[in-house]
């Protein structure tokens, strides 16, 4: 039954990843699109190298993954969170696909031989040693684990047997990427020269002088840039301006529909309202369950489970007492204080499961877990009754284990049996999952608990307010057309707005909150096409053009120049400032004569090391710094072109370091082998990314 469990409790997830460097496996991806790219495959949300992931799996797994953040973050799932769960899955089935592919390729296996040592040897598989560990000892339980070897395919049921398969398949992929890992760590040296050489950049100290022309000091007014400008650093930086993912340009007019002071004035008179009639009400849950645009659990609370206003309040009012109403964040809260007492801060605690349903009604259940309840107290082991009996696939594992876990965070009904039974209690209670078996093994702490009923109202935009923001942006709307959207714009004084490299998966427009149907048009409209209506939010109405469409691959210049833009402007600065910081090096022979040249003062630093190129005060400048390290003492350097200005230089003098001993030398060489190792990581999935053909298709369903 353990390895059961485990198999249950493993069911469907992915196997992950070895190493922490694999992280950066997951950062961004590179996208592949046709036109329109979505339809060519009605149910495939993507694929690698012509290996799909269908809909239906890829779905089932971002349930999953929004089940776990909703688990982990609380509250309701939001469009933000499933959001976030759409790119984790992606990212994943990327990363994965284009391992296993990659793994095929270079002929790594796992023998039959080497897939027995991980299961029966000497150093099983962790997932075994997972699955076959003694749930009372916590030990790894050998004799377990042959038994069931023994019996799998003579009384194993097919269930057992499919999902026994399932765990060799990910023992066997686990081994793989452990193969690959060692395959790409064992690759990687650092010689005694690179050590010494890293290690003098870190340690060995630069004392020097410079002077800055900032690239600030010429007003941007002044330089009137040409497309000779741009065609130059277009040629020059070429290779770097490339599309990774097909992207929109969208030009677009916000008409905002937010809670005026009016909406906030009555919005509070209506809770107000709700207030005096709290006061009076003898049905205080059913009257907040009714009224309160949030349903807050009628139970017991703890400090730091409400709002801060109402926080700092309730714990202090007398029972009976009816606060508020307090402005917290988007609405407006009452609250009544109908008990209060102590209560522990935390419980450990265990539990045992069962399907009200499946054991044929409450009565049944109830009665069943009468009799384990019974079997528990007369010494039988809750560990392997919860194994046995449990439906709760996250605790069984673990001897249906719950840990510790604060009030608040399992359902009212378990929340209140083990925080008002006694230590070493079992008892049963029924909720919305099933009955439940609990044994009380610990309770932590003592602290004020109420209950409130708790009734607010979120401001919202009245009709007015609504209605006049849409009249705005459908007179817009009206008006506008591909050829007038500026100028309509200007007309009406509506702010016109622009969202650069805009992407399938995006949902803000610049920080705003836009909907998903707007970026659906932006990727099927023609360039210059105006939306086919006035698309809404819950704070804005907006109309939006689509004023360019960028391909996946090498950037035109046409597409680049919004993004280079500055940097051709302080080129053409920096022609200007070299020009006038080499009239001024011109018969000097100090940089405090070309200071005084130029009316300014030569700024003194120390203790500068060429690893970190950062001059203080001013921003990372390593061709300032590399061209320092690179001079004689006394010598004035020519004129330099860095970040944020142009300079020249005059070293003072170098400290070097401490002679690198044979076993600090060890130290240096392995610390980079690991930093080079994980780099590795890194870079080789970003060319098996580079080169692969992938299809994203999930605008499509998401």
């Amino acid at each position: 039954m353990g390895l059961m469990s485990y198999l249950r409790n493993r069911a469907g997830l992915v196997v992950t990843v070895i190493g922490l460097a694999i992280i950066a496996f997951l950062l961004g991806d590179i996208i592949s699109y046709g036109t329109p790219f979505w339809m060519k495959n009605q149910n495939q949300v993507g694929s690698v190298n012509g290996e799909s992931i269908d809909y239906q799996v890829f779905n089932a797994q971002v349930d999953q993954t929004t089940a776990m953040y909703q688990q982990q973050m609380g509250g309701t799932t939001s469009p933000q969170m499933r959001n976030y769960a759409v790119q984790q899955v992606w990212n994943q089935f990327i990363s994965q696909e284009l391992l296993k592919q990659e793994i095929e390729k270079i002929g790594l296996s796992v023998g039959r031989d080497e897939l027995n040592s991980l299961v029966s040897g000497v150093n099983p598989s962790p997932q075994i040693v997972q699955a076959f560990t003694n749930p009372e000892t916590g030990v790894f339980d050998k004799n377990q684990l042959n038994t069931f070897l023994s019996q799998i395919n003579s009384q194993g049921t097919p269930e057992m047997r499919q999902q026994w398969e399932m765990l060799l398949e990910n023992i066997r992929n686990e081994r793989l990427n452990e193969k690959y890992s060692n395959l790409l760590t064992n690759s990687v040296y650092v010689t005694s020269l690179e050590a010494q050489e890293e290690y003098n950049q870190r340690n060995k100290l630069a004392n020097f002088k410079y002077v800055m022309l900032d690239y600030s000091s010429v007003k941007d007014a002044e330089i009137k840039l040409t497309d000779a400008d741009y065609q130059t650093y277009y040629d020059a930086h070429k290779n770097t301006l490339e599309n990774q993912e097909e992207t929109r340009t969208i030009e677009y007019v916000l008409f905002d529909a937010r809670p005026t002071a009016n909406d906030t004035a009555a919005t509070k008179s209506v809770i107000e309202q709700l207030k005096s009639e709290l006061v009076n009400s003898t049905t205080d849950s059913l009257f907040a369950a009714v009224n309160s645009d949030t349903k807050y659990p009628y139970t017991y609370l703890r400090k730091g489970q409400v709002s801060p206003a109402l926080d700092s309040v309730i714990f202090n009012a007398a029972v009976g007492t009816t606060v508020g109403p307090f402005l917290s964040q988007d609405r407006f809260e009452v609250a009544k204080v109908v008990d209060a007492k102590f209560s522990p801060d935390s419980v450990k605690a265990s539990h045992i499961l069962l399907n009200t349903t499946a054991e044929g009604g409450v009565d049944k259940a109830q009665a069943k877990a009468d009799s384990i309840k019974r079997l528990i107290q007369q010494g039988e082991s809750f560990s392997a009754l919860a194994i046995q009996f449990s439906l709760d696939e996250g605790s069984k594992i673990n001897g249906g284990d719950l840990g510790t876990f604060p009030r608040g965070q399992m359902v009212p009904e378990f929340d209140e049996a083990v925080f008002s039974g006694k230590t070493g209690e079992v008892v049963i209670v029924n909720s919305r999952f099933g009955t439940h078996i609990i044994r009380i093994e610990k309770q932590i702490g003592n602290s004020k608990i109420v209950k409130a009923a708790i009734v607010d109202k979120v401001i919202n935009s009245g009709k007015a307010t609504t209605d006049a923001a849409y009249a705005k942006a459908n007179n817009f709307f009206g008006d506008a057309n591909s050829k007038n959207f500026e100028e309509v714009a200007n007309k009406q004084s509506t702010t016109l707005h622009k969202a650069e490299r805009v992407l399938p998966m995006d949902n803000t427009f610049n920080g705003v909150e836009v909907p998903r149907d707007i970026i659906r048009w932006a990727f099927e409209a023609k360039k210059g096409d105006v939306s086919e209506r006035v698309f809404d939010t819950e704070d804005n109405f907006i109309v939006a053009r689509l004023t360019d469409i960028q391909p996946k691959g090498p950037l035109s210049l046409e597409s680049a120049k919004p993004q280079i833009e500055a940097r051709v402007r302080n080129e053409v600065k920096a022609k200007m400032l070299i020009e006038k910081l080499n009239n001024a090096l011109n018969g000097s022979s100090s940089i405090d004569q070309v200071a005084q040249k130029l009316e300014k003062s030569a700024v003194d630093i120390e203790n500068i090391v060429m690893a970190n190129p950062v001059l203080p005060g001013i921003a990372m400048e390593p061709a300032v710094v590399g061209t320092a390290f690179g001079l004689q003492p006394n010598k004035l350097s020519k004129a330099i072109k860095g970040e944020q200005g142009v300079y020249a230089v005059q070293v003072a003098g170098f400290v070097n370091p401490a002679e690198l001993v044979s076993s600090d030398m060890n130290n240096q060489r392995q610390q980079m082998q690991t930093a080079k190792a994980q780099r590795s990581w890194n870079a080789i999935y970003q060319a098996l990314q580079y080169k692969a053909d992938i299809h994203d298709n999930r605008i499509r369903f998401y």
